[in-house]
Parts: structure tokens; C-alpha cells; sequence
């Protein structure tokens, strides 16, 4: 066993739905790593397979949590959490592989400084090994009308890695494929909204990091493989309904008042363009899913007025402090991207 003050407990948190290859797939892989202090908890969202009955079987030293009825990502990660004994979580998807040694070099930055709350990995796509993986790339960044994207992936299009973007950086967001933070900051904050379910509970999470005086770190020496899509499919409507929806939950509650009022009234006109540009491709469950979305903040105010609430609680620093540090940029990503044709990320100026 390696020294326990270098190498402090970590508890990999891994939420599970259905398919037992793939996660059968990433335990093979997390039994090979060289850092041995792990704590390593699956989290099963009430699978209707056979996964649970096949993770006993096969996996001795994991712990298996249970859950009678499926919470997304958001849920699933914040009830491994009850079962954890590390100081430090990482929270991992399912469908990844990874380098040996991934866990080392997140370890190193996430201990150099107190201020650090998350660290993710380099995050390669797993079927096409020389591109960036969509989800979270070399870093996650935000503009301030709310649309995410990488170091490495603008949209849809996701750039080859020919180690541009191995330097580490302080980002805005550590992608949920695979990101390490510190239980305290993690039940500080409050844990991932639950009631996101999945996709920018992450997002949400580092957001809410930030304005509690925190900050978030990509370390590209630590590189991990994703191939992303497993449990939830880029076709899907639900996938589009969440994203959309969840961006305009983050920009009503994570903002001020002020800010996010403004904002709201711009990203409401890009709902319409964006559901329109889904009817146009014949996608018309994709196009049903925006309006779906804005009618969820319509009938869940009670809701969004509590995530303003607790925000309030945890806020040591305002959103234009965040701004001012070069993690969420000034210009609309949007309008760079399919206006002005930028698909790279190293020729954004921010």
C-alpha cells in the first residue's frame, strides 16, 4: 500500500443503468490502476437487466448501492456519496476506460491548493482514440448566455488531439465523464440538484463551486477514454429537453436576478431558433422537446425560487468576479459558431 498522506483514500462513484457490458468494461479497467487507495461504489439506478445479480458475481470488492427507482446521474452520484469513506470522490460514467495511472496527477492538483474544489482528466473519445470526446474534452467552458463548451469541442465539432491543450488550466466546468472534488466542498454545496436528473448537473455543480470561492482545474495528464451516448442517445428528444431545459434552470438561479432576467429574454429568442432549426432537419420530437423545457420553468417556480434561495447561502463571490477570471466568456459562443464560422477553440479571445 502506497503512503497514505500521497496517496489519500479516493472513492470512485460510478451510476449505473442497464447493460452490464459496459460497466463490466470499466471496472476490467479500473482493476489495473497503479494508485491502489480506492473505495470503488456502483451505484445501479434500478436497472431492469440482470446487472445487479452479474456486478455480485463478478466484482468481490465493489460496493453496489441499490436504488428502487431511477435518479439519473445527479441522483445516482449523490447516493454513492452516503456510502463513501475517501476524502476525496470521483465521480465516473460508466462507459469509460482509463489510463493507468489516471488518478496520480488529479491527486497532485487538486492537493497543491485549498481552493481547488474540482480536477477532471483529459477525456478522449473512446472508439476514435486521436479526437477529444465530446463530453468535457481538455476543460469545460461556459459564455454567458449559458451554452457550454471545450477545450477541443465547439458543438458538434470536436478536434483531433494533437496535444494542443495539454497544459493545465483553470476552467469553468469539469465534465461528469470523469472529475475529482473533495467530499467537504461536495456536501458543502449541497451535492448535484437531483432534480436535473442528467446532463450540466456538472456544470450546475462547478458553477456552484465558484460562487462559493472555489475553482475548477483540467489536468490533461491524466487521460481517460469516453464513448459517451451509452445510456442516453444523442438521437434522443429527452436528451435535447434536458440540456435545454437545465441550461435555462442555470441561468435563472446560478446569475443574479438582474443578470439572469436579461439573459432570459435573449436565450428565449435562441429556444425558438434552435426549435425551428430541429423542425427544419425533421426532427420533430426535438423540436417539441424546447417548448417542453420553457414550460417547465412556467410550472416549477416554487423550485427555481428555492435554488435562488440556497445559492444565496453558499454566494462569497458574484458572477462578473467569475467572469473576470477568464472562465466564462464575454462573447456569445453561438453567435462565433454558426455565424462567424469559428470551429476551434484555440481561436476564441477571452
Amino acid at each position: 500500500m502506497k503512503n497514505q498522506v500521497s496517496s489519500p483514500l479516493v472513492s470512485i462513484i460510478i451510476p449505473h443503468f442497464n447493460n452490464f457490458s459496459i460497466i463490466n468494461r470499466c471496472l476490467k479497467s479500473l482493476n489495473k490502476l497503479t494508485y491502489d487507495n480506492v473505495d470503488i461504489i456502483a451505484v445501479d439506478n434500478n436497472s431492469s437487466d440482470n446487472s445487479v445479480e452479474l456486478l455480485r458475481d463478478n466484482f468481490k470488492d465493489i460496493k453496489i448501492v441499490e436504488l428502487d427507482e431511477n435518479l439519473g446521474y445527479a441522483g445516482g452520484c449523490n447516493h454513492g456519496v452516503k456510502y463513501s469513506k475517501g476524502e476525496y470522490l470521483i465521480f465516473l460514467n460508466n462507459d469509460t476506460t482509463h489510463d493507468i495511472d489516471f488518478i496520480e496527477p488529479l491527486i497532485e492538483q487538486i492537493i497543491s491548493d485549498d481552493k481547488i474544489a474540482c480536477v477532471q482528466p483529459k477525456i478522449k473519445n473512446l472508439n476514435k482514440k486521436d479526437y477529444f470526446d465530446y463530453a468535457g474534452s481538455s476543460g469545460g467552458f461556459i459564455d454567458y448566455l449559458g451554452y457550454p463548451f471545450c477545450r477541443g469541442r465547439l458543438f458538434n465539432t470536436i478536434e483531433e488531439d494533437y496535444s494542443q491543450y495539454n497544459d493545465n488550466k483553470k476552467v469553468f466546468w469539469t465534465s461528469g465523464a470523469c472529475f475529482i472534488t473533495r467530499k467537504d466542498i461536495f456536501n458543502q454545496i449541497g451535492g448535484f440538484d437531483q432534480k436535473l436528473f442528467a446532463h450540466m448537473e456538472e456544470i450546475d455543480y462547478c458553477w456552484r463551486c465558484y460562487l462559493a470561492g472555489y475553482e475548477n482545474w483540467v489536468v490533461p495528464k491524466s487521460i481517460i477514454f469516453h464513448e459517451g451516448g451509452s445510456t442516453l442517445k444523442f438521437s434522443s428528444p429527452h436528451k435535447t429537453y434536458l440540456n435545454h431545459r437545465n441550461s435555462l434552470i442555470l441561468i435563472l438561479t446560478n446569475y443574479s436576478f438582474k443578470i439572469s432576467l436579461k439573459i432570459i429574454i435573449v436565450r428565449f429568442f435562441l429556444e425558438i431558433l434552435s426549435s425551428f432549426y430541429d423542425l427544419i432537419r425533421f426532427r420533430v420530437f426535438h423540436f417539441i422537446a424546447h417548448y417542453k423545457a420553457l414550460c417547465y420553468l412556467v410550472f416549477n417556480i416554487n423550485y427555481l425560487l428555492n435554488r435562488i434561495k440556497l445559492n444565496k447561502k453558499i454566494r462569497i463571490k458574484n458572477n462578473q468576479l467569475i467572469i473576470d477570471e477568464g472562465v466564462i466568456f464575454k462573447n456569445s459562443i453561438v453567435y462565433l459558431y454558426f455565424v462567424k464560422r469559428l470551429k476551434v477553440f484555440s481561436k476564441l479571445k477571452f
